[in-house]
């Protein structure tokens, strides 16, 4: 699945194996999952073997001060995973309850009923996303790394320099790859370079275009540049990778 939305998935018990942007993780009692909109998601163990409870919203359904402060624009790349311990399970748990209680029972008006879920959302996401190692250092980020990324995210289809997206935004590329390396444990260059691998191989999996067609739509010349590339940075070629991760033959 490449959804639109977020999804918040819990278990209450059992296990629940699911693959998020081609790495593997495993879900156990009291975890939550966080897929964001544009992932790749699998569900690698039978939905039976779980019990718990999925939360989905757009992009856009939280008001603007819920979005900044749960920094809902947060790279996708970080770990989806996180386990709430003690008052701070509790709230969440308590949180959730409420929610499913809420959103199946109608009382009142439905503008009303609409809105109480909508604020329990809010509730629920921002009690996660600030939970103990949720942000993993995004609030020590740099103003510098944040803008980067934000410009990244908006133009790595267009550029894969450092050297474009250190004179758009006004700061040296030597700035840019000291602020990535602090905060992401990388250079600018790299980050950059994951970012197009990242998508290329949601492409591959997720759509049938062709490597060319997956190539000049992130701005790669032609596609020997775009398969010396993703060789050079997966360890295989386009096609290798979409048989493996998709188990089909194109």
């Amino acid at each position: 699945m490449r959804l639109a939305f977020h999804q918040l998935i819990s278990v209450r018990s059992g296990v629940l194996r699911c693959s998020v942007d081609f790495t593997e993780h495993e879900l156990t009692e009291g975890g939550w999952m966080w897929v964001r909109p544009g992932q790749i998601h699998q569900f690698r163990s039978p939905l039976g073997a779980a019990e718990g409870a999925a939360v989905l919203f757009p992009p856009g359904y939280l008001g603007t001060a819920t979005a900044t402060v749960a920094r809902l624009d947060r790279s996708a790349s970080r770990s989806p995973l996180v386990v709430p311990e003690g008052a701070d399970a509790e709230a969440v748990r308590g949180v959730l309850d409420l929610l499913e209680s809420e959103y199946r029972t109608v009382s009142g008006p439905l503008e009303a009923h609409v809105e109480v879920v909508r604020h329990l959302v809010a509730v629920l996401v921002l009690r996660l996303a600030h939970l103990p190692g949720a942000q993993s250092g995004d609030t020590a980020a740099s103003e510098a790394f944040r803008r980067f990324q934000q410009a990244v995210e908006r133009d790595y289809t267009r550029s894969h320099r450092v050297e474009d997206y250190a004179a758009r935004l006004g700061y040296s590329v030597r700035t840019l790859t000291r602020a990535t390396r602090a905060t992401a444990g990388c250079g600018a260059k790299r980050f950059i370079d994951d970012r197009v691998l990242l998508e290329a191989k949601r492409l591959l999996v997720h759509t049938d275009l062709s490597a060319t067609a997956i190539g000049e739509r992130l701005g790669f010349p032609d596609a020997t540049v775009f398969t010396k590339f993703f060789r050079r940075r997966a360890g295989e070629t386009p096609a290798g990778f979409r048989i493996r991760a998709s188990g089909t033959r194109h």
